[in-house]
């Protein structure tokens, strides 16, 4: 099966052939899942002793599994956070998979690591950190908290008082939902500061203020949000910054989602304090057009990270050797083996340059300011509370949770868009209401209007 024949030489041409197609299509097909019994009678089994071959395998994929997903790109896909890769970077993937190189120690890749850390200066220099700062790529959010999350309570527990006593983090209502997942790995504890808004300073004060003797013994970090991912809200970033100066807590910022805003003028300034963090997370396959997967963890002082992440092992001896010495992303988050995830976000910055980002940033702000408008002036929809960066939360009036369940299938099923609702607490009371976030520069105001309509 490594051979190379005449089967492989058509299969390539298949293949490229499906991805020039798929690059250049601005409207893809929006699927829709299927059960898996229904998905199992129509392909039937694919892993068999003798392989079934691969047109027939590509053909499975081309004409029956792909379309039962939803591609992220569609213009009309406005749930969750969803994304649109530049064709550069998703050209660059190919080539990235293609080129097969480990990217967790600089001695076998090297040129691929030097790439990402082109990229990675770059992202480092929106957050306005001071010199020294740096970070790697992880596979998303997750992963770029987690490793946070890791550095932050081995730094703390270099104090032998801290060790052996369970770890506690203070956040927000609206922090992603990854937050406290990740704390539940490093089994630390998690207290809420109760605002599905943004956590102020006086907020995060009243918190600590409320914790007993052993709670505040076992306070290490705060985690702020840069950009929550329900509603795009920032939190008070200076204020909460200033709280855990004070109070000698590490300060992360999770703008997985928000970060990519930070290119953007209009409203870089509601990061103010961003550049006080001692970690910050960034996904670029969210807001900076790479592919899945391709997130970002940054720290203040990324040797605190190494003293937490770098591994040991006979095995891995020969990467200290002064012929093998660079930089290591391995080192500095949780993963050991890796793909250079960051060369597509490279390749599509060296092509396009950084100007280029900034408009296509801005794009979704202002297709987020623009939804607003038309909501205001719809006699049936109502704003439930302003935009916040590409974020836009609205009501239909005399809407049951049931009526926008029925709307958001309806769409998908005929294959007009994709727009979940989402949940809003006002005054304590939980609400159903619609929720867009818009990241892809191709949806147009016509699209707006279409889905709006659709609620009539």
């Amino acid at each position: 099966m490594h051979n190379i024949d005449i089967e492989v030489v058509e299969m390539t041409l298949d293949v490229m052939k499906y991805a020039i197609n798929r690059i250049t299509k601005t409207t893809p097909e929006l699927g829709k899942p299927k059960k898996e019994e229904e998905l199992r009678e129509l392909v039937g089994e694919t892993i068999t002793p003798k392989g079934i071959g691969g047109e027939y395998a590509f053909s499975l994929f081309r004409d029956v599994l792909v379309k039962a997903t939803v591609p992220i790109d569609h213009p009309r896909h406005l749930a969750f956070v969803p994304a649109a890769p530049t064709r550069a970077a998703i050209m660059f993937d190919l080539v990235t998979s293609a080129s097969s190189i480990h990217g967790a120690y600089w001695m076998e890749g090297a040129g691929g690591i030097f790439c990402e850390n082109e990229a990675m200066k770059w992202l480092v220099s929106l957050t306005g950190l001071p010199k020294g700062a740096f970070g790697v790529f992880t596979s998303g959010g997750t992963a770029a908290n987690l490793s946070a999350m890791v550095t932050a309570r081995e730094n703390w527990r270099k104090d032998p008082g801290n060790r052996n006593v369970k770890a506690l983090v203070i956040t927000s209502e609206g922090a992603h939902s990854s937050i406290k997942a990740m704390a539940k790995v490093i089994d630390a504890d998690v207290l809420l500061v109760e605002t599905e808004d943004f956590m102020t300073a006086e907020m995060l004060k009243g918190k600590i203020a409320g914790l007993d003797a052993s709670q505040r013994k076992r306070l290490f970090a705060v985690v702020a949000t840069g950009g929550t991912t329900n509603a795009g809200i920032i939190d008070d970033l200076e204020g909460v910054a200033q709280v855990c100066a004070q109070e000698n807590l590490w300060f992360h910022v999770d703008a997985a989602y928000g970060g990519g805003a930070l290119v953007a003028d209009s409203v870089s300034h509601l990061f103010r304090g961003i550049e006080k963090a001692d970690s910050i997370t960034i996904d670029p396959h969210k807001w900076l057009f790479s592919p899945y997967d391709c997130g970002a963890v940054i720290y203040k002082n990324p040797e605190l990270a190494k003293e937490a992440h770098a591994q040991e092992g006979s095995y891995l001896e020969i990467f200290k050797d002064e012929g093998a010495r660079g930089f290591n992303p391995a080192d500095y988050q949780i993963q050991l083996t890796r793909r250079v995830r960051g060369l597509p976000l490279w390749f599509s910055l060296a092509m396009h340059g950084t100007d280029k980002y900034k408009w296509a940033v801005e794009e979704g702000i202002k297709l987020a300011n623009l939804a607003g408008e038309l909501i205001e002036d719809h006699n049936d929809l109502e704003l439930v509370r302003e935009p916040s960066l590409s974020c836009v939360l609205f009501r239909r009036k005399g809407w049951s949770p049931d009526d926008y369940r029925k709307w958001t299938y309806k769409n998908h099923e005929d294959g007009f868009a994709l727009v979940t609702p989402t949940k809003w607490t006002t005054k304590g009371v939980p609400e159903t209401v619609a929720r867009f976030c818009f990241i892809n520069p191709d949806t147009t105001i016509e699209d707006i209007v279409a889905i709006l309509q659709s609620m009539e």
